[in-house]
């Protein structure tokens, strides 16, 4: 079994590199520092390719493909993506097109084009790490909330086609509140509430994903938040969403 995983340098991208390794998955592992790549590669036991690729450059995207789309990969997890904090009058508009570039159009282009392969051959799977953001409209964290709500949607569609034409293909996406990972230096802010571990979200997103499981949200308390959100209006909720991300700022 192989498994390709984007943003792999660090985060949960990293923590699944290493549990799928015990799953014996030989790994395909991308992200743009490579040394971060290799030391994963010199502590597992599992054969490793390493590529150093920028994906928030849409050529970069179509390169990883065509490196690997004879390389027999079982199992793509689109990880890479990042934040920013800040309202949107303010923040960088050169920053919200790269993540953008990242977190929707690197996301989608690798999602079809190996989604078209693996329905070829029925077989396959596709694990997206979206956000418990996905369910929500994020204040000072717009575009990022924007962003993970694309790849929430994006992926649940594609899961009810795989259904309709009877696939074995299978797609989940990921969808965590906090995890205790570089995101937030990364987007400049800090959460106030209580934050998964990495590997533990990593693990259960492998076990569920392999399980066939569409939405996988870890904790029970982001599973009742998203759950209880669909009865608020959306003022109510924006404004509570404004008040958990300002903290953040503090």
């Amino acid at each position: 079994m192989k498994a390709l995983i984007t943003g792999a340098s660090s985060g949960i991208g990293r923590d699944m590199a290493y549990y799928l390794a015990n799953l014996n998955y030989d790994l395909i592992l991308v992200a743009r520092r490579k040394e971060r790549l290799e030391e994963i590669k010199n502590n597992v036991k599992v054969n490793v390719k390493i590529i150093p690729l920028d994906l928030e450059d849409e050529k970069n995207v179509y390169k990883l493909y065509e490196l690997t789309k004879d390389e027999g990969i079982d199992l793509l997890i689109n990880n890479a993506g990042f934040g920013l904090f800040g309202y949107t009058y303010q923040t960088d508009l050169n920053k919200e097109l790269s993540m953008i570039n990242l977190n929707i159009k690197a996301l989608h282009i690798l999602t079809k084009l190996f989604l078209s392969d693996f329905v070829k051959n029925d077989k396959g799977r596709i694990l997206n790490v979206g956000s418990s953001a996905g369910f929500l409209a994020g204040p000072k964290l717009n575009t990022y909330y924007a962003t993970k709500n694309y790849v929430v949607k994006f992926t649940m569609a594609i899961y009810e086609e795989l259904r309709r034409i009877k696939s074995n293909v299978h797609v989940s996406v990921l969808c965590p509140g906090p995890v205790n990972t570089e995101f937030n230096k990364v987007a400049g802010g800090h959460f106030n509430v209580e934050s998964e571990q990495s590997k533990k979200v990593a693990k259960y997103a492998i076990d569920k994903a392999l399980k066939n499981k569409l939405l996988i949200i870890p904790g029970f308390g982001i599973k009742m938040g998203i759950f209880f959100n669909r009865f608020l209006p959306y003022k109510l909720s924006m404004k509570i969403i404004y008040k958990i991300q300002d903290r953040k700022n503090r």
